[in-house]
């Protein structure tokens, strides 16, 4: 059968919570390399990029784009250690219904199944990891870009080369639980399906008009029957 969707999943908040853990993580690994604590600033990451919450971050601690560039390296390799130090399986959430609707994905020949995460590559496997969480054909992540609107066309220059096939508009499905979600999906003319599992309830969603919205993806018939409309 022919290839004719690309799905894409967010992680935190959508496939899993690391409840707040993750975070501990991240800004262990700050402190160690920039010297600060930026635990404390008033700053919301949700839907954003490891890379732009860096640069942001670090920005309201003082610290220049050159200092966050030259410290950059070094916490790609850290914040992972720092995770695996962190989390664990008895403290991860794994939000209803994921293990049975990847299942379900991976069965289909004619869907690939991959990440568009704010997460680096590592911090992203360490948590699917931790999740027993697998079958994911590819993946975009976070210290790729600092705007999560550039994501999608990255994860589709990833299947182009994995699998020749060309994903455009409503063949590109993106699924997550925020407005950033959604909104970097419209920017491709992707569908979009989104889900209040986690810190963002339906009522603020609904206001960003994804193409469906589900409280969570326990329905595993219906989250098919929305990646697998017509186009």
């Amino acid at each position: 059968m022919l290839l004719n969707r690309l799905v894409l999943f967010d992680i935190d908040g959508t496939l899993l919570s690391t409840n707040g853990h993750g975070v501990r993580a991240m800004m262990v690994a700050y402190t160690a390399i920039w010297g600060r604590d930026p635990s404390q600033v008033d700053y919301r990451m949700s839907g954003k990029t490891e890379l732009g919450i860096s640069h942001e971050l670090l920005a309201l601690l003082g610290f220049s784009r050159a200092e966050v560039e030259h410290g950059l390296p070094r916490f790609w390799e850290l914040y992972p250690q720092e995770l695996e130090h962190h989390i664990c399986r008895e403290t991860t959430t794994v939000h209803p219904g994921i293990p049975e609707l990847l299942e379900a994905i991976g069965e289909r020949e004619h869907l690939v199944q991959g990440l568009l995460t704010g997460n680096c590559e590592a911090a992203a496997r360490v948590k699917l990891e931790t999740a027993g969480l697998n079958g994911f054909r590819l993946g975009v992540y976070g210290e790729h870009h600092e705007e999560r609107a550039a994501l999608p066309p990255l994860a589709v220059d990833a299947a182009r080369d994995a699998f020749g096939h060309d994903f455009r508009g409503k063949s590109i499905v993106i699924i997550g639980d925020t407005p950033n979600d959604i909104l970097c999906g419209r920017a491709v003319g992707a569908r979009t399906i989104a889900v209040a599992t986690g810190r963002i309830g339906t009522d603020v969603l609904a206001g960003y008009e994804p193409d469906y919205l589900f409280e969570d993806l326990s329905d595993r018939e219906a989250v098919l029957a929305a990646i697998e409309a017509p186009m």
